[in-house]
């Protein structure tokens, strides 16, 4: 099997390393401290084709492919997690009309997501009752002359009141009598662009990390869509939600194997340069056997999360292999940062040190897109239906 990247997913890679740590990482810090959102550095990657690394580039997307994107997404994720996973979202929804949208809804949205003209993209599913039950959400969109008004609160919106470009989840089946053996077959997805009658976003988060993205809540009240605002058909609405999560677990695992790579890196030359007992703390073999374990797992998630992208570039199944990258890599690079503030010891628990703040920024990487329980649990019903047909 071929591990080397290509060379165009080497450019790629290249482009977002150099934006990440000359332009991203001497500011990640201030933009944590200050709660400050990346307009003008989403822009940017606008500029350098980030914001669509997977998108054809008939509608403005580089068509660099899905190994690509994850190699970019690690690489802005080391520097600032709140960059990484606004441009992740951007990403999501831009392949998501891509995929299920009409040539009018692409060339209306995607060039402007792709370009950064839209700042970015938000993904509306999550609601207060329903998080990881995404088929029991309760926001209604009603049928009117010339389309549709929407009702109901979203929660948990990534970029929600910054974006320009929304999908945003309803029922279409009147919302009252929901089908309790089938909750799903009534949802529908619609693209609702920022600022339109009606949607407003909440109150921020005040979040634990990722400080330099907002989390807001959307409210929808009466907000009319036009017909062409629909995605697919009427009903289609799971099943685009659960193909976007399945690429989506693509984006948490790289931008996790992100973080990790930044704390591990962090800590390897904070235990060359700090002394006690007249050495260097790497010469500690305890300290050793930490960095290698880092190192190991590290790795081991950055291949589930390649091997994850290189089969859905391959338009193979990826659904179990997105799961285990996104279940393993979101808790091996906590497991990292926590390693590494360890390493820095006092320092490390102060701002004086990022390491404080990949802590804090990996954490949330194992609850969005799924938490791990649900990831378990997808990698459980893949398993069990292997089994089942192998032994049939």
């Amino acid at each position: 099997m071929h591990f080397e990247p290509s060379e165009e997913q080497r450019l790629i890679e290249k482009v977002a390393r150099e934006f990440a740590q000359q332009v991203l990482r001497p500011l990640a810090a201030e933009r944590d401290q200050k709660s400050q959102f990346p307009e003008r550095e989403l822009k940017q990657l606008g500029e350098l084709g980030l914001l669509g690394v997977n998108v054809a580039e008939q509608y403005g997307g580089s068509q660099a492919g899905v190994v690509s994107y994850s190699l970019a997404l690690s690489e802005i994720a080391a520097a600032d997690a709140s960059v990484s996973v606004a441009m992740a979202v951007t990403n999501m929804v831009a392949e998501v009309i891509c995929a299920f949208g009409t040539e009018e809804q692409k060339q209306t949205h995607v060039t402007r997501l792709c370009s950064g003209e839209a700042v970015a993209g938000a993904f509306g599913l999550s609601e207060p009752q329903a998080g990881s039950d995404a088929a029991s959400l309760q926001t209604v969109a009603e049928k009117v002359p010339g389309g549709y008004k929407l009702t109901g609160n979203k929660q948990w919106i990534t970029s929600g009141d910054r974006a320009g470009v929304i999908i945003v989840w309803a029922r279409t089946d009147g919302g009252t009598k929901v089908d309790k053996r089938n909750q799903s077959a009534g949802l529908s997805a619609f693209i609702v662009e920022g600022g339109t009658p009606g949607l407003s976003a909440g109150r921020p988060e005040h979040k634990l990390g990722l400080k330099g993205s907002t989390t807001v809540p959307l409210i929808l009240d009466g907000c009319f869509v036009p017909d062409s605002a629909l995605l697919s058909r009427p009903g289609d609405g799971f099943k685009i939600a659960m193909v976007a999560l399945d690429g989506g677990r693509i984006g948490i695992a790289s931008q996790a194997v992100g973080i990790g790579r930044a704390a591990l890196a962090a800590a390897r030359e904070y235990s060359k340069e700090r002394k006690q007992f007249g050495q260097p703390l790497c010469d500690f073999q305890a300290i050793g056997n930490m960095l290698a374990d880092a190192a190991t797992q590290l790795e081991a998630a950055r291949l589930l999360a390649l091997r994850a992208a290189f089969l859905k570039e391959s338009r193979l199944p990826f659904s179990q292999k997105a799961a285990m990258a996104k279940l393993y890599a979101s808790e091996a690079a906590g497991r990292i940062c926590d390693m590494a503030l360890q390493v820095h010891g006092g320092y490390g628990y102060t701002q004086e040190f990022p390491v404080e703040r990949y802590l804090r920024d990996v954490r949330v990487s194992r609850i969005y897109e799924g938490t791990s329980e649900i990831q378990r649990l997808v990698i459980a019903r893949s398993v069990l239906k292997e089994f089942s047909d192998h032994a049939s």
